[in-house]
């Protein structure tokens, strides 16, 4: 009986998935792209997920991208008419199918928000996509998809007060430059200071960590942030960008941060959430790790949080 009750319950969380998330790269790239074929399969093949679990999504329409970004940078993405000093800046090379990716991301996260809304969590296998700004995209992302994702749910009403988690070892500047003078979608960034983007935007709260953080001081910082940051902005809704950048054996992060101690902090963010009743959408940011085993258990922990947490 037990078995069939869950099995029920777990049929509510939702997991956007679509095969061109994993997109073709040149030979050496050093973008883990295969991350997002894996992910899925772990799930499965660790019996915390069914193949009943993911949803489809769609490629996003132009008006809603540009709820988020400026519509003079959209027409450019999808027409491929971006100049080659922004291909550079994003860093892969610009193709239909590369920017049909990002569309079917930006909708997955969308409607993994709308899933979340219902159910209490949700997750996209991809996105967390926050370089890209207003009306550009930088180190690997062409549009930011739970900020458009926020500005959606702002617009229909579904949400009045939107707090975006963004815990990857990078800053989320192009969340913050979307949202920089908005009143009632607030960012918060929590990143390597001396990392990557080296000139930093302005979030509503950065906190930048010195090089080398371990597990007890990471921890804490967030705690000691985070819990008075729910109490004062009080959201209704939350976004995490649960990037896996943040641990030790990352290439790119410089935190020393262990795969017990990511665990703990996605367990502070979603255990919050859950206590406050407040729904999340999640999107799973970076990780650079040498071996990808390491990336894809990190951010299948994610999931299993969730799961554990919310009841699934």
């Amino acid at each position: 009986m037990y078995f069939c009750v869950r099995q029920n319950v777990l049929k509510l969380l939702k997991i956007a998935y679509h095969t061109s998330y994993v997109h073709p790269l040149p030979e050496g790239h050093r973008f883990p792209m295969v991350k997002y074929e894996l992910i899925p399969q772990q799930l499965q093949r660790e019996g915390l997920v069914t193949a009943a679990n993911f949803f489809e999504p769609e490629r996003v329409d132009f008006d809603t991208a540009c709820l988020a970004h400026d519509s003079a940078y959209i027409h450019c993405l999808f027409d491929l008419a971006l100049d080659p000093k922004m291909i550079r800046r994003i860093g892969f090379p610009l193709s239909q199918a590369l920017v049909d990716r990002e569309r079917y991301i930006v909708d997955g996260t969308i409607k993994s928000a709308l899933y979340a809304r219902a159910h209490g969590v949700s997750f996209n296998t991809a996105g967390g996509t926050h370089h890209a700004g207003r009306d550009f995209g930088e180190g690997f992302c062409l549009m930011n998809d739970q900020a458009v994702a926020a500005a959606y749910l702002y617009k229909q009403s579904l949400a009045r007060r939107i707090l975006i988690i963004d815990l990857d070892v990078h800053q989320g500047n192009g969340t913050a430059d979307i949202f920089e003078d908005h009143a009632d979608i607030l960012t918060f960034s929590m990143h390597g200071e001396k990392n990557f983007p080296f000139i930093k935007a302005r979030s509503h709260v950065d906190i930048g960590l010195d090089d080398g953080v371990g597990d007890a001081v990471y921890l804490e910082i967030l705690e000691k942030n985070l819990i008075p940051l729910f109490s004062a902005v009080k959201p209704d809704f939350v976004f995490y960008q649960a990037g896996v950048d943040i641990l030790e054996t990352d290439k790119l992060g410089k935190l020393k941060i262990s795969a017990d101690g990511c665990k703990q902090r996605d367990r502070l963010v979603l255990q919050l959430c859950r206590d406050q009743h407040v729904p999340v959408q999640i999107s799973m940011g970076g990780g650079y790790s040498s071996h990808i085993r390491d990336i894809v258990d990190a951010h299948v922990a994610t999931y299993r949080a969730a799961i554990d947490i919310f009841g699934f």
